[in-house]
C-alpha cells in the first residue's frame, strides 16, 4: 500500500537526451537517437534505485520545431532494449489517446509489460498538437474537452482489454497436456461512444497484473480524469519554491480521487526537476548558468511556441515584454500555457527571459547535496508531492544518485533496496483484481 506507515519518496527518471544543451561539453549531441544514451539513463536511474524511467514523445514536427523534437526513438521500441539492461527500473512510455486504436495500445503495453516482467507504464495523454492530428488522418485537432472525454473511453477499452485473460489460465502443465483454460478467457464486446472492440486480447496478463497508469494532464479536465483513472500523476509543479500552491494542488487530486471512492494513497504525484548538485551554491549557480550559455535564443523561442501550437512569437522583440496575447493556448498544452502567459505578464518578462524560463528552468533544486535534500524531504513531507521524476544530463543525474540518494536513504526516507521486481510493487501500488476471477470467487461464495 502506498503511503502507509513508512511513507517513501519515489523518483524517476527521463530517458531521453538532447535538446537545448546538445552543445554542452560532456552531452552526447546525438542523445535523443542514441539508445546508448537512454540505456546509460536506465543505469544511472537503476544504480539510485529509482522506481522508472520516463520517456515522452510527440508524433508531429516542422521545419521550426526544436531539436529533440526533429528526430527521436519512439517510446516502445527504445523502452524495449531499455528492458535488456535494467531488471528493476520500471519503464514508462507516453502513448496518445486521441489518435490511436485502444486494441493496439492495449497489445503493445501488454507487451512490453511481458518482456520486462512487470514493469512496464502507461503515460496517458490528449495530444495537444494539430499537427498530430493531420499525420493521422484528421483535419483539425480535437477541442480540449471531447479529447478528454474520448481518453476516458480509451482508458476503459485499454483496461477491459487488459482484463482478457485472468491470471491462471495459462497452466502449460506439459504432464496433463494443458496448455490453457478457456473458460478463464473473456471478450469484452466493447461498444461506445467514440469505440467498438470486440476483444479479448491476445496476450496474458504480467506478474503485476497490467501496466501501471500515468497521466498528465493538469487542467480541471485533466487532473479529474487523473482522479479516476490513473495510478501515478507527472502534476505540473513550475513555481517549484511555492509549497502552499504544490500542496493545494496534491489535495485536490487526491480529493478527487476519494471521490470517485479510490484510495487517495494509491494516487502518486510526480512533479518534473532538474536538480543540479555540487559543493557550494554559487558553484551549483555557475553550472546552471553555464547551461544557459549553450542555449540558442532561436530555440528558446521555438521551444516555448510549443506549448501554444506553435504560435510565432518570433514576430515579437526578444528584449521586450511580451503583449497581452489571450487565450492563445486553451486548446494546447492549456495550463502550461496559462502559466508561462500569467508570469509573463506578472513578472513583466522580455521574450528572451520567458524562453528561457520555459526551456531550461532554474527551479528550486540548485544548491548543495544538503540543500536538495533538505528541499526535497520539506515537499515530500509537508504532503505537496509522492516524489519527483528528474531531469538533466548524464553527469548532474550520476551527482545526483551520488550525493543526493544517500543523504536521503540516511533520514529513512528513501529505500536502499527495491522492494519488488515488478513497478507497481516498487511504487507500492495495490495488485489490480481480473474483474472475472472476482466475480467467479464470489459467485462460489455464494
Amino acid at each position: 500500500m502506498a503511503n502507509g506507515g513508512n511513507r517513501q519518496i519515489r523518483f524517476g527518471i527521463f530517458l531521453q537526451g538532447g535538446g537545448g544543451h546538445w552543445r554542452e561539453p560532456g552531452v552526447r549531441a546525438d542523445g535523443a537517437v542514441s539508445i546508448e544514451a537512454y540505456q546509460e539513463y536506465a543505469r544511472i536511474g537503476e544504480a539510485g534505485k529509482f522506481d522508472f524511467g520516463f520517456i515522452a514523445d510527440s508524433a508531429y514536427i516542422t521545419k521550426d520545431s526544436t531539436i529533440p523534437f526533429l528526430s527521436r526513438l519512439e517510446p516502445m521500441t527504445a523502452l524495449a532494449a531499455v528492458s535488456a539492461v535494467t531488471k528493476h527500473l520500471g519503464l514508462v512510455g507516453t502513448f496518445t489517446t486521441s489518435y490511436s486504436e485502444p486494441f493496439t495500445t492495449a497489445r503493445q503495453l501488454a507487451s512490453l509489460d511481458i518482456i520486462s516482467d512487470g514493469r512496464a507504464g502507461w503515460n496517458a495523454v490528449t495530444s495537444a498538437l494539430e499537427g498530430v492530428a493531420r499525420n493521422h488522418g484528421h483535419d483539425k485537432l480535437h477541442d480540449h474537452a471531447l479529447r478528454y472525454r474520448i481518453a476516458a473511453e480509451y482508458i476503459e477499452v485499454v483496461k477491459g482489454l487488459w482484463n482478457s485473460w485472468e491470471d491462471d489460465a495459462f497452466p502449460r502443465n506439459k504432464e496433463t497436456g494443458e496448455y490453457v483454460d478457456l473458460e478463464k478467457l473473456h471478450t469484452l464486446n466493447h461498444v461506445g461512444e467514440f469505440f467498438k472492440v470486440q476483444g479479448p486480447l491476445n496476450l496474458e496478463r504480467s506478474k503485476q497484473g497490467h501496466p501501471v497508469i500515468f497521466q498528465a494532464g493538469a487542467s480541471e479536465t485533466g487532473r479529474d480524469l487523473a482522479a479516476r483513472y490513473a495510478d501515478a500523476v507527472f502534476s505540473s509543479f513550475e513555481e517549484s519554491g511555492n509549497l502552499a500552491k504544490a500542496q493545494a494542488q496534491y489535495k485536490d487530486i487526491k480529493d478527487r480521487a476519494a471521490a470517485y471512492g479510490r484510495n487517495p494513497n494509491e494516487l502518486l504525484l510526480f512533479p518534473s526537476i532538474q536538480p543540479i548538485v555540487a559543493a557550494t551554491q554559487e558553484e551549483a549557480n555557475r553550472l546552471y548558468e553555464e547551461g544557459n550559455r549553450f542555449i540558442d535564443p532561436a530555440y528558446a523561442v521555438k521551444y516555448l511556441s510549443r506549448y501554444f501550437s506553435f504560435f510565432d512569437f518570433s514576430q515579437f522583440p526578444l528584449d521586450e515584454p511580451l503583449p497581452e496575447l489571450g487565450d492563445i493556448g486553451k486548446d494546447s498544452f492549456r495550463s502550461t500555457a496559462e502559466y508561462y502567459l500569467r508570469i509573463a505578464k506578472e513578472e513583466n518578462l522580455t521574450l528572451r527571459q520567458l524562453a528561457l524560463r520555459a526551456t531550461n528552468p532554474r527551479g528550486d533544486f540548485v544548491g548543495t547535496p544538503e540543500f536538495v535534500a533538505d528541499k526535497i524531504a520539506r515537499f515530500f513531507e509537508e504532503r505537496a508531492v509522492d516524489g519527483f521524476i528528474l531531469g538533466g544530463s548524464h553527469a548532474n543525474l550520476r551527482n545526483f544518485v551520488d550525493q543526493v540518494v544517500p543523504l536521503l536513504q540516511a533520514r529513512g526516507l528513501f529505500r536502499t533496496e527495491y522492494e519488488s521486481d515488478t513497478l507497481r510493487g516498487n511504487l507500492g501500488i495495490s495488485f489490480p483484481e481480473n474483474r472475472y476471477a472476482l466475480e467467479r470467487r464470489q459467485a462460489v461464495v455464494q
